[in-house]
This record gives structure tokens, sequence and C-alpha cells, in this order.
């Protein structure tokens, strides 16, 4: 438990990693909730991140998921100031730029690096705005901090470092193999300043006996002069992931209830899917082209951060095709966001929000979108409206989630079931559609669902009640204690000067 008579007013630490997906996400959850059981004010904290899944606030504005995740596991409200930076790619080049939750422009990948420095203003406000209400501030880096063509104007890994002296934690991945050469090859490319801000090294996703790895230990602390402060063993720890490296959209295995998700150049969200990964006998699977969608007993289109280019996508690669045939033998489809709109009739962006144009949908659903620069960002709790189909057990039950999407969709018939409330959604049969992110996890939802895809296989559901919220908090305390068992949490303490 804390002692606040003998610590400096805030704390500081920073998880750097020495690539994407070394599990500087992870680890810095499992720090925020190790600092909230110890009784302090704690936060999580990333300048610029780079994702598709991106939420909404209770002030309706938009942040990565990641660090809404961390948040969460910190006990404490999402703000924007957590993550006052998100890059929303929308092609190869380009990106959307979010700050403090709001779009402020459209940039291609030269553009945004010219202007870098002019967002270091931003950052220091987030990080005093959060300094006003917090303890501990556990901050992520992003990629890695040896990035020799990027030092100059960084502003995500030692470039945040140095604005609140932070110490820095770096974490290698010994699962892809080679996590010395990481190490020492990071540490090394930086300059002498930066290096000595590195106070403690962690390798990450450990399998098989540590005694093997001690001797390497031993010898990367003499090259470097800087203490392994923790290796954490590989574990299966099912929180909302960051970006598409997730190891969630190579999934092949097929349970007793199959579920396929087609996965989009441009897929954004699909943390709405993994509640569905609680259930047993449940299996969701990421498709890329019509072979491997197979026979699945629901088919999910997610949202897409460029619309009209996935529709384009999927066409090309007779996914299309093969989605309107799932469709039409009277198999359920789902659609959120983009998926909704593409399962509509017409898909038009006169304003140029995703590159201009016009394509036809899967011409499913009786609803035509119109792409505007606008974007809404709202928080939504409401009940499904009369619902038919398969999943016509969802009707009057309550729901929560967010819309977050550019465009607006108009239904063309006069009496379509309206799904989900104010316009967001509507379904016909057994196609549903639906703008609200995270309408799965809502308790009961889920379920409802899932024992209806098991009554039409002739199945009993025989699983336990899931819930999405205690699921989490149970994941969150399981990552907390391997923090406390596989990492110095006294030394960490010690360089936070806690």
């Amino acid at each position: 438990m804390k002692n606040t008579t003998d610590r400096k007013k805030n704390a500081y630490i920073m998880v750097q990693g020495t690539m994407s997906n070394a599990g500087k996400s992870l680890i810095t959850a499992g720090l925020c909730r190790v600092f909230m059981q110890e009784g302090y004010r704690v936060c999580p904290f990333k300048s610029q991140n780079m994702a598709l899944n991106s939420f909404v606030t209770a002030d309706n504005l938009e942040m990565g998921r990641a660090q809404v995740m961390q948040a969460e596991a910190a006990h404490t409200m999402p703000s924007v100031f957590m993550n006052p930076i998100l890059l929303k790619p929308t092609g190869d080049m380009k990106s959307q730029v979010i700050v403090n939750g709001e779009v402020f422009a459209d940039m291609n990948a030269g553009e945004y690096y010219a202007k870098k420095k002019e967002f270091i203003p931003v950052i220091k406000n987030a990080l005093n705005r959060l300094a006003e209400e917090y303890e501990i501030i556990v901050i992520e880096g992003a990629g890695s901090p040896a990035e020799i063509n990027l030092m100059d104007n960084d502003i995500v890994n030692m470039g945040v470092a140095s604005l609140v002296d932070a110490p820095v934690i770096l974490a290698g991945d010994i699962d892809r193999g080679g996590v010395f050469a990481q190490l020492y090859g990071t540490v090394m490319l930086l300059p002498e300043n930066d290096r000595e801000r590195i106070k403690g090294i962690v390798i990450n996703k450990f399998r098989g006996d540590k005694a093997i790895l001690d001797p390497g230990i031993e010898r990367i602390e003499e090259m470097l002069n800087i203490p392994v402060c923790g290796v954490l063993p590989f574990m299966d720890i099912r929180l909302d992931d960051e970006d598409s490296l997730s190891e969630r959209l190579d999934n092949t295995k097929k349970g007793d209830i199959d579920i396929a998700v087609i996965r989009l150049p441009h897929i954004s969200n699909f943390t709405d899917f993994n509640v569905f990964d609680e259930f047993r006998g449940v299996e969701v699977r990421f498709v890329k082209d019509a072979f491997d969608l197979k026979d699945p007993d629901l088919l999910i289109i997610p949202g897409s951060k460029n619309t009209i280019g996935d529709m384009e996508y999927i066409r090309d690669r007779g996914i299309a095709e093969a989605v309107k045939e799932f469709a039409h033998g009277g198999k359920p489809v789902f659609g959120i966001c983009g998926g909704y709109q593409m399962l509509g009739e017409k898909i038009t962006d006169p304003d140029n929000s995703e590159g201009g144009g016009t394509t036809e949908g899967l011409k499913l659903l009786p609803v035509n979108t119109c792409l505007t620069g606008e974007k809404k960002r709202e928080l939504c709790r409401d009940k499904f409206g009369k619902t038919g189909g398969i999943f016509g057990g969802l009707s009057g039950l309550g729901y929560s989630g967010y819309e977050i999407h550019m465009g607006k969709s108009s239904v063309t018939e006069t009496d379509p079931d309206e799904f989900t409330g104010g316009g967001s959604g509507c379904s016909r049969g057994n196609v549903y559609g639906t703008y609200v992110h995270g309408i799965f996890d809502e308790d009961g939802v889920a379920e409802v669902m899932v024992r209806a895809l098991y009554k039409a296989k002739g199945l009993i559901y025989k699983g336990d009640k899931v819930s999405r919220r205690s699921f989490k908090e149970r994941e969150y305390d399981k990552l907390a204690e391997m923090i406390r068992n596989y990492m110095d949490m006294e030394y960490i303490h010690e360089i936070m000067g806690l």
C-alpha cells in the first residue's frame, strides 16, 4: 500500500519495446492494475497511437482502444488525454489524424512527419492534465525507440520520456526469437542520454525452463549494464488487442459454432467480437477470401476505415458473391458500421471522405449510405427493436455501445425492422446491420445469439453464463498477478521514486 508522505507528487514509468507487438500494451495494463491495487490513482498514457480499433468516451470524443483497456485495468474513466493523437490509416500512405478526440486532418506520411513537432504542446498539455488528477502515469511507447530515421522527430518514445523524466523499461519478445539481439541492438542504437533512461529490461512471452535462459540474462546485463527486472511467461490473457498484428486474426480453428469474420484490408474495431471467445465451443475465424469462408454458422462483416475500397476488395476476391449466396441460403449475416453500409444497396462518397466515388453494396438490406466529411461519435444505450429471423430473441433486450463513423445511412423501405434505435440499424430476415460497436458486450446479448446458433444446429449450449465485465476483471487480475510474480516490483517502485 502506498505511503503518500514520502513520495513526489507524480511518478512515471514508461514501457517501450524492441518492436511492435512486443507486449507493451499488456505490460502497461498490468502495471496500471498493480498500482491501482496498491491504492494509487493511476492512469495510462500513449502520446500517439496508430490503430483502427478506437472508442468513444463519455464526452463523445475518440481515442485508441488499447488505452481504454488500460484505463479499465486502472479502474478509471477513459479520457482522450490518455491518447491525445490517434492515427487511423485510410490507405497505404494516408491516415486520418485525430487530435484530442476530434478529426484534425487527413494526411499522408510525409505531411504528418513534417508536422509532428507541432503536436508537442498537445502532448504536454495532456500529460499536465493527467498529472493534476493522477499520482502515477504509466506511459506506453510505440514500435521501437531505435528507429534511427525517426529519432529527430520522436514524439512517442524517448521524446516523451524526456518530457517527464520517466524511467524506461524495455520489453523484448523472446517468442519471435533473437531477443538478446533485439535488446542489445535497440539499446546500442540509442544516443547515450537515451540509453541512460533505460533502467530495466523485461523479456516477454517466455516458454520453458528459466534456468536455461539465465546465462543469457547474466551476459546481457553485463553487456548493457542494465538489469533484467522481469521474465514474463507466455500467457493467454484475453483482453482487447491494439492492432492488426493480433494473433487472434490468425485463428483458423472451428468449434461447435463457427463464426467467420471477413478480414477486410482496413478492418476496424475487430475487438467487437472478442466476447464470443468466452463461450465454450464457439470459435471466431477471420477469413480473407471466398475459399476460406466455407460454411460458417454466422458470418460477420466488421467495421472498415475505407468502406468503398473494402467493398471493391471483397467483390474482387469473390467474397461478395459468397456472402450473398450464404444469406440467400437462409444463414445469418451480421454487419457492423462499415459492414452495415456494405450490406446495403449503394454507397456514395461525394465529399471525397474515403477517396470518392460510388459503389454498389451487397443489396441484402434496404439501405443507401452517403459518406460525408462529418464524423459521428456517440455513446448509445437502447433496446433492440422488433427482430426477426434466427436472432428474434434479441427483441426488447437492452444493449449499449458507441457509434463512430463517417456518413449517414437511410432506409429505402417505408416500414423496415428497426434493429437498433435512432436509425442506427435495421434487419431483414436473417440479415442484421447496425452502426453500434460493442453491441455484443452487454450481458445477455451474445448469449442469446450463441444459444440460437446452437439450436439451429440441433444442439444445446451447455456452457456457463458469460459476463463480459466479470470476465475482463478476472483477466486484469490475472495479468496483475503475473506482473507481481515475474517482475521485480520492488525495483520498479525504486526507480519510480515510490
